[in-house]
């Protein structure tokens, strides 16, 4: 039996675009974002950023050297919301409808830019925001680790009193996938932008 339902957030929860994102952060100086930003995993201090290893305002200052010049949080944080196309509302109408028979949760690389517009009232346009769907947030800027590694899947399960039979992770990433079957979690893989809710009401159908 299914009592946890783990969602990865981009690619997911909201619909990603690598694409817009490099474009953003080419536009403010940076030569060759490619080679820091990834659909999954980032780079350099990019991936510092997501692991929790330097603040957000750190970040700033390593992105304006990167540019060239002095860039402001509010440009930093515009480009890092390249990655968003949009949040599905009717998602968030179906988490609401899970969350009566199961606790969810979110486990994500992320980092504070995302985050600070993900945990507001313009999350959504009802003014929800991401912690008004689930009971967990594991951030990976919070956790100091990032998936795939085995870590944080490890500290999601100890401070989310889980048992790894008994979770459901939902991810788009084949690897971020693979470490969580190898520790005994259940998983599921979509696609980014993929309307996972009728495969989903399958999959726990087939739990019961």
């Amino acid at each position: 039996m299914i009592k946890d339902i783990v969602f990865d957030f981009g690619g997911v929860l909201t619909e990603i675009d690598l694409q817009q994102a490099i474009g953003r952060f080419k536009k403010l100086g940076l030569a060759k974002p490619e080679e820091y930003l990834n659909s999954y995993k980032q780079a350099g201090a990019f991936y510092a950023l997501e692991n929790g290893d330097i603040t957000a305002d750190q970040f700033v200052k390593e992105l304006s050297q990167l540019c060239n010049r002095a860039i402001q949080y509010e440009e930093a944080k515009d480009a890092w919301m390249g990655f968003i196309v949009k949040v599905q509302t009717e998602y968030m109408e179906f988490l609401q409808q899970l969350r009566s028979r199961y606790r969810l949760s979110v486990l994500s690389n992320t980092n504070p830019f995302l985050q600070g517009w993900a945990r507001s009232s313009e999350f959504t346009p009802c003014g929800k925001s991401l912690d008004d769907y689930f009971d967990h947030l594991f951030l990976s800027y919070r956790m100091n680790c990032s998936k795939p590694g085995e870590e944080i899947y490890r500290k999601m399960i100890l401070e989310g009193n889980m048992k790894p039979g008994e979770t459901l992770f939902i991810d788009d990433g084949t690897s971020n996938i693979e470490t969580a079957r190898r520790l005994g979690i259940n998983v599921m893989q979509v696609k980014n932008g993929e309307d996972w809710r009728d495969m989903l009401g399958k999959l726990l159908a087939s739990y019961r």
